[in-house]
This record gives structure tokens, sequence and C-alpha cells, in this order.
């Protein structure tokens, strides 16, 4: 198994094509985001207003003993302090509301976005890589709001208000205050620009991790049967390393930064105690303007130190939407633009000067040309590879047809809208999946319009009703993850009446009968026939011996048709057909 790690760099923090985007999520939330933005200016408003009263406190009312304007002082600080606790409840509560339902919807629209995708796309795209798109990458964009894009601006005004005051009371201490300001902010830029990096290591670690997992916990009776567990134990090992280390290098770098910002943020505040002491024993500068200027100093510093992280949260954000954007722009998908709705079709299909490629022009059916009438049964034999599988996905337009046509009942199958066409379409595949749920759910897949009686119907009729009776709960049994408690005859007995529960006109058997012991083969063999009786039929045959009575046996070999013909007529040829069937007697013989 490989898996192709997943690299990416970090975005722009004002990419303003992804922020237009991410606002468009914003706008069922009008109200509530000018509310978030009301909040945010009013917090850098209230910011400077405690040290400014605690100010005039001092040295209006406490240095000339004045208790009762000072009891009006307190009352008026308490006032704020509530206030203050008020708005910031509001807008933690609101940042976090907004984060949450834009990722909510976010969350929805991708998934849906994933329903309608080709299967080539995930084909070529790990399960775990897109869980991290749907799971932490949305996940990531709630602190956009929370604590990115609302908190750099609301810090960004405090700054400014908290400066501007500052140089309203006294403009030469501020000016001392500042001096160790380009420190700060030489300091807080490294720092920014080496957690950036960290973060998205941290983000492509996360990636990579859930891809190995996923694909290896999935395929783990693989790993298990070709005695591999310490090797694959080994490679998640270093890619848990990877992901350590990456944490690591940010705890390490946040560990030196807040101490040097505290180092800084003591000396600013040394110097103003020095300065504003000199002047305050020199009759210059009133004690209340020196204790507020230390506040201003702590408030001020603050921010600074936050925005760092946040312009990171932010960028993380930006390139988190990015990747979720660019999945949700992809145009892989199957193209629904039919608007043929026929409540029934007879069947009839055909096959017009078919060319089909999974990748550019590397064909895998070339120049494919048949008939299948309604109510016969067609059967596609051939070497694994030779293009089967590859003619019933494109019947079901889970892939998309390089040149030529498919039609049924005269109907181009790109003019049927897809809903409608595969409706009329049943297919048993011989991997058969379930999911964690019970049986009646794997049968009907939550359609409210198949009734209990009919899926006991269309088990009596595949031989699967005798067994479901027997499970715990009958149909309400749960088969567990991918019907683990379930046999594979069982699974697949599932399956045919999965297909024959929605009633359709067409059946498509691709192998369904490979992975079933031969005492259950026999069992459903005969249901088979009376399942696909009436109904055009399509087997992708693995035992030559279950389709000696098709009405059409066409001979694939490297995407080609070599013969067709009926079982008998193409053993008088002696041709490729031949040289199949007795390979498969003589292993029968052995």
């Amino acid at each position: 198994m490989s898996l192709e790690k997943e690299k990416t760099s970090s975005g722009e923090i004002l990419d303003t094509k992804v922020l237009k985007q991410l606002y468009r999520y914003v706008q069922p939330y009008k109200f509530q985001f000018y509310l978030l933005v009301f909040l945010t200016i009013s917090l850098a408003l209230l910011a400077p207003t405690r040290p400014y009263f605690i100010q005039v406190a001092i040295d209006d009312y406490v240095a000339i003993g004045d208790s009762s304007g000072l009891v009006r002082m307190i009352y008026i600080l308490v006032g704020l302090m509530i206030l203050q606790a008020i708005v910031q409840w509001a807008h933690t509560f609101y940042s976090g509301w907004i984060g949450q339902v834009i990722i909510r919807d976010l969350r929805v629209k991708l998934f849906n976005h994933l329903l309608k995708l080709k299967l080539k796309f995930f084909d070529n795209t790990p399960i775990g890589r897109l869980v991290t798109r749907n799971v932490s990458d949305i996940e990531t964009l709630a602190d956009v709001f929370s604590e990115g894009l609302a908190a750099i601006i609301g810090d960004l005004l405090q700054l400014v208000t908290i400066l501007g005051v500052m140089f309203y009371i006294d403009w030469k201490l501020t000016l001392v205050s500042l001096c160790t300001l380009p420190l700060m902010i030489i300091s807080t830029y490294i720092f920014k620009e080496k957690i950036k990096v960290t973060f998205n290591d941290v983000r492509n670690a996360v990636s990579n991790l859930n891809s190995f997992l996923q694909e290896h916990i999935t395929g783990m009776n693989i790993v298990q049967i070709f005695n591999r567990e310490e090797r694959e134990f080994d490679k998640f090992k270093e890619i848990n390393r990877e992901h350590r280390t990456a944490h690591i290098r940010s705890v390490l770098y946040y560990s030196i930064y807040f101490p040097v910002a505290e180092i800084i943020q003591a000396i600013g505040i040394g110097l103003v105690v020095w300065y504003g002491a000199v002047g305050v024993l020199g009759m210059e500068l009133q004690v209340g303007v020196l204790i507020s200027f230390i506040m201003y100093l702590q408030l001020f510093f603050r921010p600074i130190r936050m925005i760092a992280d946040r312009f990171n949260t932010l960028q993380m954000g930006v390139v988190s939407s990015s990747r979720i954007f660019k999945l949700l722009d992809s145009d892989e998908y199957i193209a629904n633009e039919g608007d043929f709705k026929p409540e029934k079709v007879k069947g009839n299909i055909q096959f017009q000067d078919l060319w089909f490629a999974y990748v550019d022009e590397d064909y895998v059916l070339k120049n494919i040309n048949f008939e299948v009438k309604s109510g016969q049964t067609v059967a596609l034999v051939g070497a694994t590879g030779a293009g089967k599988s590859s003619v019933i996905n494109l019947l079901s337009r889970f892939y998309e047809i390089n040149k030529g046509a498919i039609t049924i009942d005269g109907a181009d199958i790109r003019d049927f809208e897809l809903g409608t066409l595969r409706k009329h379409i049943g297919v048993v595949l011989q991997d058969v999946f379930l999911f964690s749920n019970t049986i009646y759910y794997n049968i009907t897949l939550g359609n409210p319009k198949i009734t209990r009686e009919q899926v006991m119907e269309a088990a009596e009729m595949v031989g699967a009703r005798k067994f479901i009776e027997r499970l715990p709960g009958g149909l309400d049994y749960n088969v567990m993850e991918r019907g683990a408690t379930l046999s594979v005859g069982q699974r697949q007995l599932i399956s045919f009446v999965r297909a024959m529960v929605y009633n359709p006109e067409i059946i498509i058997l691709d192998e369904a009968t490979s992975s079933v012991d031969t005492e259950t083969e026999e069992l459903i063999q005969e249901s088979i026939e009376k399942m696909m009786k009436g109904r055009t039929s399509i087997v992708i045959a693995h035992r030559l011996s279950t389709i000696q009575k098709a009405d059409q046996i066409i001979v694939l070999h490297k995407g080609e048709i070599m013969e067709q013909g009926r079982h008998d007529e193409l053993l008088e040829k002696g041709g490729y057909y031949t040289q199949l069937h007795q390979m498969q007697l003589k292993s029968m013989a052995i």
C-alpha cells in the first residue's frame, strides 16, 4: 500500500478571493455578523476607560481627600466593569456562534458536493484526506471567526484607541513608553514567520496521519495476511513522529516568544516608572497619570503579544479555506443536465462505437458495439483487465464516455435525469458494501417508500428470507461496519435483495456469485434466473458455467470485442472463448 503525503504551503493572510468566498457564507447571518462588528468596536473603545477613570479618581479625589467623589468614581468603575463583562460575553458568544453555523453550512455543502463527484475522483484521492477536509479543515474555520478575524480587528482598534488616549494625556510619557515597541514588533514578526511554517507543517501532518490511518485500518486484513504489521507500524511511527515534531516545534517557539515579550513589556514599564517617578518627584506629573500609564502599557502590549498568534490562526484558516474551496470548485462530477424522466423503460440497450479511458487517452474500451434487447441476458467474459466492469460502470454513468454513446430505448443515457437513469438499473457488485446499521436500512438505504413487506418479498425471491429471520431481530439486526458480523455469502444475498426491492427493469450482475461458496451459489442461482426473467440483464461472469443459458456472450480482450454469440456457437468456433472454457475445465478437474 502506498500513500502519497500531502504537502501544501501557507497562503496569504489577506487572500481576497478566499475571504470573499468565506463572506458568502456569512450572508445569511448578516445581523449577527454586524452585531459582532459593533461589539468588537465597543470592546476597543471600552478598553482604555478603566485606567482613565482610575487616574481621575486618584488625582481629582484621592489626592484632595474627597471621599464622596471617590465613591461616585467607584460606582462608575464598577458599572464599566459590568458593562465590559457583558460586552465581552456577547462578543465571545456571537463570534463562536457565527463560526459554528458557518462551518455547519460549509460541511453540509462539502459533503453534498462529495456525493456528486465521479468515482474517478475517489480513485485518485485518499479518503483520509477527504475526511480531513470535511472535519479538521472546516473546524479550523471556526477559529477564523472566534480567534482570527474579529479578534485581530478588535486588537488593532484597541491599540489605536489606547495609543490615542495616551498621547492625549501625556505625549512625552507616551514616547518613553513606546521605546521598547520596535523590539516587540521585531520579536513578534520573527515569531509569526516561524510559527506560520510550523502551523502549516502541523496541518500537513494531520492530513497525512488521517490518510494513513484510514487506509491501513480499512486494509488491515491485507496487512495481517502478508505479515506486514511491523513494517506498517514503523511507517506509522515515522508519520506520527513528524506530527509530534511539528507540534513540539510550535511549543518551542511559544515558549521562547512569550517570555521574551514579557521581558520587553517589563522593560517598557520600568522605563515608565523611572521617568514618571522623576516627574512626580519634580511635581511635573501627577501620581494618577503614572499609575494609568502602567495600566495602559499592560493593555497595549497584550494585543501585540496575541496578534501574531491570531494572524497565524487567520492564516491557517485561509489555508484550510483554500483547500476546501478548491475541493468545492472541483468539476469532477457527472453533469446531471438531462431532463428525460420516464416512469418505465423497456430495456433495449445499445453500445455504439464506444471508447473509454480512465486516464487521458489510455483507452481501456475500444470501439465497443453491441445490443441487448429487452428481456435478454447478455454475459461479458474475459480475462482480468479486459474491460468488463468498465462497460457496466459507463451504463450507470459512474464514469463519462470519451467517445461514442450508450442508449436505452433509443435515448442517450446522458439525456436521462441521473437519478431516473439509476433508478431503472439494479446493480449487484462482487464487493458488497454494507453500512453499520440494520439489515432493513442496508436494503432500503433509508427509502421510506419501501415497506418491510416488500423487503421480505424480495428476500424470499433471492433465497435470503430464511437466514434473515434466523438473525436476532430479523430485519433490525445490526450488521456492524462493512457487514462484519455476516458471512460473505450472506452479504451477497443482501445485495441481491437491495437490487430487487427497487424493481428495476435492467439488472447488472458484476461477478455477483464469484465470492459465494458452491452451496450458496446453487441456492441463489435459481433465484437469479427468476430475478432476471422479464428484465434486461447484463452479467459479468467469472464462472462460465453460470452463463451457458445467456442469449448472447460477448468476449472482451484488452478492451475490444473478440467474439460474440451463444455458448454453443462460441465453442464451435474454437477461438478465445473456447480457450477460456478449457482453462476453467482444467482448473476444476485439478
